[in-house]
Parts: C-alpha cells; structure tokens; sequence
C-alpha cells in the first residue's frame, strides 16, 4: 500500500520518519515587513529571527493555496494523509480541506475511463483515499498525528479506522506544551499589553502554555526559563497516566542544548516508546521565537 504524508510547513518531521515514508512539506510564507520569507529548505532561521527581533510589529503570514496542496496529491497514491495547524490558528487546514474537494470534484467530473474511478486530471488510474486533520496542534504536535496514521496503517489498520483512532488520539490524548522565551513575541500578537510585557520581562517571569484542542492557553508562570521547563515537564505528566507507548518529542527554536536539558527531565520521570528532538523551521520559530521550545506526547 502506497502512503503519502504531507503537512503544511509547521509540520517538523523527524529524520527517521522521512528516511522511511513518502512525506511532502507545504511551506506557509511569512512577510518581515515588506521582506519576504518562504518556509521552505531556503529558509534562513538565523536572519528570520534577527529581522523579526528588529521589526516592531508581528510579522504577517500566509497559508498555502488549495492549488498547492493538490500537487501534492499527484502520484500513484493508494492514500494520502494531510495534518495541518490548528485550523484557530491558520487557515491551512480549510485550504487543505477545499483542496481535497477539488481534487475529487475535478476526478469525478472526468470521463469515465477506467471502470473504478476514471482518468484523473494527473493521469494516475486510481483514486487515493484522503483524509485532511486539524492538529489542533503545531509544529511536533502536528508531525505526531502522521506520525500515530502510519503506525496505524502499517500495523494493518483499514483507512476508516486509521482516521478513527487518529481524530481520537489528536482530540483527546496528544499534549503539547511549550515555553516561551522572549516575552515580545507575546507582546507583538497581541497577546500581552507592553507594559505586561516589560513587567514579566524585568521579573523574568515566563509562561507555561499548552494547546487546548488548538487554542492556546496558559498553564502556570515561573520565574526563569529553567523553572518554567520544569513545570512544564511536571503539568505535561500530570495530564496521563502512561506515557510507555507514547513519543516525546521536543522542538526548538535555535537552543538544542535546552532541548536536550528538558528531554533529560523528561526521562527522569517518566518512560517514553521513543524521544525526538528537531530544530524549528520557519513558522514554528515564527511562534516560539529565539530560545522557545514545544513538548508534545
């Protein structure tokens, strides 16, 4: 069976998951200013954030089109697997959505030449299975969710199924939390005043957040990035009871050596299937700014 993975430019895959699976990655642009930023294999984390950093405003981004994700639907595919940002967030998701009914729209208005499914507009000779989910999530949390589709798949889960549990898991089980380390970023979309801002920067107060079925909210505030991980790992491990069967993965925002410091605390008080830890591209770091980092499991 011929399985294609394909997520929006949030979707941070790890290496062994790509080395092993046909995945494509759908870049989101972000504007710094008039500056124009693609977040694809060109991107530039290091100038991004110093521009950023400089820019007094939020910097404006733009989901793919519908068009682009149905060149991603070209192929001999027997299903495809989308997973975009948490539809509260971008409007991904609805692209990959309209997407996908285009595709099928354009496949079902072709003459019917082959006797399951007609020519499609790409040639191909069979119609792939697809299915579009809304992360609820970002970044990891979004590679999670391909992530549980193909263990299911591959562990001989029928589609119907595979989307079943997956939606599950992504609604009820996957955590993501993250901690933040420059207040700004807050500042800049609106979710901190300036003077919330300098305060919590002059007391060096951080925040934990988590995803809430895609709406961001927060969790508790420390004093200092450290103890802010720390409380992080503690409220993360809280929420369930048996992480064996789970991945951790951590993503980050130009600070591996901080990744790794929260993965050592993680596995000193719990027991993970696996952990990850990958670098932040484009629109993750767009979120997470220089020094931040998400956990999901």
């Amino acid at each position: 069976m011929k399985c294609r993975y394909v997520g929006d430019s949030c979707c941070e895959f790890p290496a062994e998951f790509l080395e092993n699976h046909d995945c494509m990655r759908i870049p989101l642009t972000i504007w710094v200013g008039e500056e124009e930023f693609i977040d694809d294999e060109s991107f530039d984390q290091a100038l991004f954030l110093k521009k950023a950093a400089a820019y007094p405003k939020w910097p404006r981004s733009a989901c793919p089109s519908p068009e682009q994700f149905m060149e991603a639907f070209k192929g001999d595919w027997d299903i495809i697997f989308v997973s975009t940002l948490s539809a509260d967030l971008s409007g991904s998701f609805n692209s990959a959505v309209l997407a996908k009914s285009l595709f099928e729209s354009s496949r079902a208005a072709r003459p019917d030449t082959n006797k399951d499914y007609g020519e499609t507009p790409f040639g191909e000779k069979k119609a792939p299975l697809i299915h579009v989910f809304n992360s609820r999530s970002a970044s990891c949390g979004e590679a999670q969710v391909l992530m549980k589709a193909a263990s299911l798949i591959e562990s001989g889960h029928s589609f119907e199924d595979t989307v079943r549990l997956t939606e599950d898991f992504l609604y009820n089980d996957l955590k993501t939390y993250f901690v933040l380390q420059d207040m700004e970023a807050l500042r800049k979309n609106g979710r901190l005043t300036r003077m919330q801002a300098l305060a919590a920067t002059a007391l060096n107060i951080k925040p934990v957040c988590f995803g809430n079925r895609g709406i961001i909210e927060q969790a508790a505030l420390a004093r200092g990035t450290k103890k802010a991980l720390e409380k992080m790992v503690d409220i993360s491990l809280k929420e369930v009871n048996d992480t064996s069967d789970r991945i951790l993965f951590i993503s980050h925002c130009n600070c591996h050596e901080r990744a790794e410091a929260v993965r050592e605390i993680y596995l000193k008080k719990a027991s993970f299937l696996k952990s990850l830890i990958i670098d932040q591209a484009g629109i993750s770091s767009l979120y997470a700014s220089d020094g931040g980092i998400i956990a999901t499991f």
